[in-house]
């Protein structure tokens, strides 16, 4: 039985520079092998990161079979096909937010992994990072009574104009980017919502440079949420209960400058909230190295990015037809 995974990354995009260090720095994993379109561009990002093997196509990666665990990179629009792909070759997965861009892409994954036995999982970092478990077990625990509003913001300037998320063709758009995360925080708190209503303002390549959606969900909770592609650096989260609020300082991503924030019902300000400090991108590494040699429970297992996606993909539907939409 393998007590040791050995990685394989598909692509050279710039998110590597976060997940190299974290493979690297957790027990029981190190990166083998990389695979680029390009094999002359393989071989120098293989040197320049000291990754021992280099691979000219991705279907190279996908038949060395030293490599254990697959971390696909690939703009979003190749997420499914090639995330399906390595899990049908019999390596575990770990791919990057979103899994797919439609629910039949996320079944086909599902599928793929079930039949195959191995585990694939989404890489919302952040929902595996101690802070955003603490603020749901505060919110459990009751700290600020029944919810009734969540609102959360992600923006930045994407001022790269040769950039894939730039692109409609590779899946790009602020709300499969930046959007995922306040929408993931939304339903990591609040669940599945039962509605939703979005609205976006297109680029000039006509992907959406800026999103705000309303989720109502059938507890009764209501959330608001806005993200862009043109506006300044701007990422926080709240919710609103009956006995107080909870507000994240700086969620997405999470760095040693976030802070969860709890304010009771009566208080003038807001209480810090001890949290451990770890790095977000080490902590979904650890979580699928423990699944795969552990058998641990995945925190956002398959079903629940496919429940992600449906909701993004009924929010840009609802944002083109100009109405709202029941999920």
């Amino acid at each position: 039985m393998t007590e040791h995974l050995r990685w394989g990354i598909i692509s050279t995009a710039r998110i590597n520079r976060k997940l190299i260090p974290a493979i690297r720095a957790t027990e029981r994993a190190e990166v083998i092998a990389v695979a680029s379109r390009s094999r002359s561009r393989a071989i120098d990002y293989a040197a320049e990161w000291d990754i021992p093997r280099s691979y000219g196509s991705y279907e190279a990666l996908l038949d060395d079979a030293d490599v254990d665990v697959v971390y696909v990179s690939l703009p979003n629009s190749l997420h499914a096909e090639w995330t399906a792909r390595a899990t049908e070759a019999g390596k575990h997965v770990l791919c990057e937010k979103p899994l797919a861009l439609s629910v039949p892409e996320c079944d086909r994954i599902i599928a793929a992994a079930d039949a195959s036995g191995v585990i694939a999982m989404e890489a919302i970092m952040v929902l595996y990072h101690p802070l955003l478990h603490k603020a749901r077990q505060l919110v459990q625990d009751g700290a600020v009574g029944a919810v009734k509003l969540i609102r959360s913001s992600f923006s930045f300037f994407l001022d790269r104009p040769a950039d894939v998320r730039w692109d409609p063709t590779l899946g790009g758009g602020s709300l499969w980017d930046a959007g995922s995360y306040p929408v993931s925080f939304i339903r990591w708190i609040a669940g599945d919502p039962g509605e939703v209503f979005g609205w976006e303002t297109l680029s000039e390549s006509g992907v959406d440079e800026t999103f705000s959606g309303l989720l109502r969900h059938d507890s009764g909770v209501l959330s608001v949420f806005d993200c862009g592609f043109q506006a300044p650096y701007r990422s926080e989260a709240e919710i609103v209960g009956t006995d107080g609020s909870l507000l994240i300082e700086q969620p997405y991503p999470i760095s040693s400058e976030s802070r969860l924030l709890l304010r009771p019902r009566g208080e003038d300000d807001y209480r810090v909230v001890a949290v451990a400090e770890k790095d977000a991108y080490r902590c979904e590494v650890e979580a699928l190295t423990a699944a795969v040699l552990d058998g641990a429970p995945l925190a956002v297992p398959l079903t629940d990015s496919r429940s992600k996606v449906a909701t993004l993909a009924a929010l840009y539907d609802s944002a083109r037809r100009g109405e709202p939409l029941n999920i």
